[in-house]
């Protein structure tokens, strides 16, 4: 091979195991996420982990791209996890109110997808077929008020339900109307608490439409007359 030959030869390498090389980079960094998330049990931080992986394989993200995915991952689990802290305290301050007033039977607390719901039977609140709340019930919602402002962080959504069975009186024309009052009449002795901000707070009803049991028995429908408390984390704008 002459000289001249030779320099072409070694001007145009093959450079193909550029490829290979930084696929392994890439497995490689993926190994390390999953090891960092299998060392604990935090679930949020683990589909935050898988989320985060999926868009760097799928987008070729490189390893040394702007900020790093672990510090985003712990970003999020820590923010998840002192939401969850805060839940938990509400629900205890909430659970010892309702056990010292033996209340238990009628107001249940639960938390499900970062929210923490209170279920009331409608007979704590209210007479069959009204939506005033009874004046010795008042004071459930008013203690209810002062724990929320404690947690100014928060939304509430306070959702009226009813069973299936028709309601035609001089005041409501249909179960849609007898739920939304109800919600709405329970919000507002919420709001008589000035430390609470209005914007925080959403009255809705469901009429029949969300029952929990079924409404052919009277057991049943006595479990869907209920008015609902949820409070979850509200959503940065």
């Amino acid at each position: 091979m002459s000289k001249k030959r030779r320099e072409q030869h070694e001007e145009h390498m093959d450079e193909s195991w550029l490829v290979p090389y930084a696929d392994i980079l890439t497995l490689l960094l993926a190994l390390f996420i999953v090891l960092f998330a299998s060392s604990t049990i935090d679930s949020q931080k683990f589909n935050a982990v898988k989320e985060s992986l999926n868009a760097a394989l799928n987008s070729g993200a490189g390893i040394m791209d702007s900020k790093s995915m672990s510090d985003q991952l712990i970003d999020k689990s820590q923010m998840s996890k002192d939401t969850i802290v805060e839940l938990q305290q509400l629900k205890k301050q909430m659970d010892n109110y309702i056990q010292e007033n033996h209340m238990n039977a009628e107001i249940e607390t639960q938390i499900t997808n970062n929210a923490l719901t209170l279920t009331i039977r409608d007979r704590a609140l209210f007479d069959s077929g009204s939506a005033v709340v009874k004046p010795q019930s008042r004071s459930l919602i008013e203690a209810m008020g002062d724990i929320l402002q404690q947690y100014p962080k928060y939304e509430v959504l306070v959702s009226g339900h009813t069973d299936n069975q028709p309601i035609n009186n001089r005041e409501f024309e249909s179960n849609w109307d007898l739920s939304s009052k109800r919600a709405i009449n329970c919000m507002k002795i919420l709001l008589e608490n000035p430390a609470l901000d209005p914007r925080r707070l959403v009255a809705v009803g469901y009429g029949e439409y969300r029952p929990i049991a079924d409404n052919a028995t009277a057991e049943g429908r006595a479990k869907n007359r209920r008015v609902e408390v949820t409070i979850k984390e509200k959503v940065m704008e």
